[in-house]
């Protein structure tokens, strides 16, 4: 199991926007060997949210050979032409680094703002993740389905992956949404605050199940844990303001669920947490620090990940 980290997107009020922050956020984390930066998609939110495809091309000088992800992206708000379009070019540019995770998206304020029902939602993930494979590639016969039609669409230039960007989907672990990976995904990705290592270990095996079933084998397909919210303290009150002032209000769940899940605490606290999600069969957690991010970046890596097993 490896870590991976989230391009600090939100504003939690103590680092305010700025490229330069962004710059040396990746250069860091390229530094302390993380092996993944990955961006999360929201038209809307509670806070303010910076736009993740725009932030993760701003900082690709800075990224080395980090993989790079989305975790997740939203082809069914963006629409799959003009997303298949910019991810494209942040594969060209990265040299072929980029790993697409898609997923419906869990607001209803995203699709209000763009003006799709937000019930079609599923049915138009099912056909989104079509259109992207077709959009991505040079042969492919084009797609048509209800809402989307790639008929007559060359889009110019192609990802740097000759064989199409590697898509994931996201998946809280339901039966329907397990199946759904298995046949149209070639990665799984959990959430890291609506999961816990016992529930991701049923649902590892249920995935690995469904992919025997389709034909797929389980041995190769990757899978990550996204949004895992931390912060590194031995201050007790500074970890409970954290859950209680930012996380609770801003996820709208119960603090101790959310402080029971989430590495928020001590090195010791948080490597608890972690640490049996290499027992459950987790690859790789996606970090993203609730503040301080320079600093919590290397917290880390020197105070936590020294206490995970090997």
């Amino acid at each position: 199991m490896d870590f991976g980290v989230h391009l600090p997107l939100i504003d939690f009020g103590s680092n305010p926007f700025s490229l330069q922050h962004l710059l040396d956020y990746a250069e860091l984390a390229e530094q302390l060997g993380y092996q993944a930066l990955s961006v999360n998609d929201h038209m809307l939110f509670s806070r303010p949210w910076l736009d993740g495809p725009t932030a993760l091309a701003a900082v690709l000088p800075k990224t080395g050979h980090m993989t790079l992800a989305t975790t997740l992206a939203l082809p069914t708000v963006r629409g799959p032409v003009a997303l298949a379009k910019s991810l494209a070019a942040i594969d060209l540019l990265s040299g072929g680094r980029l790993i697409v995770g898609v997923g419906p998206g869990s607001s209803a304020r995203d699709y209000a703002a763009v003006g799709i029902p937000f019930e079609e939602r599923w049915k138009r993930l099912d056909e989104s993740i079509q259109a992207l494979r077709v959009l991505w590639s040079k042969d492919a016969l084009p797609f048509k389905g209800q809402f989307y039609n790639t008929e007559g669409i060359a889009l110019e230039p192609r990802p740097a992956q000759q064989a199409g960007i590697p898509l994931w989907l996201g998946s809280w672990g339901s039966v329907a949404g397990l199946r759904r990976v298995a046949n149209l995904a070639d990665g799984w990705l959990a959430s890291g605050y609506n999961t816990t290592p016992q529930e991701f270990a049923q649902a590892w095996i249920d995935l690995r199940a469904n992919l025997q079933s389709v034909g797929k084998d389980p041995a190769s397909f990757p899978n990550a844990v996204a949004t895992m919210w931390f912060y590194v303290t031995d201050n007790r009150a500074e970890a409970q303001r954290m859950l209680e002032q930012v996380l609770s209000p801003m996820l709208k769940r119960p603090v101790d669920v959310l402080g029971d899940r989430l590495p928020i605490g001590s090195a010791e606290e948080c490597a608890e947490k972690l640490a049996p999600y290499r027992a459950a069969g987790a690859q790789r957690i996606f970090l993203w620090p609730l503040g301080d991010d320079l600093k919590q970046l290397e917290m880390f890596q020197k105070k936590v990940v020294p206490l995970l097993p090997s």
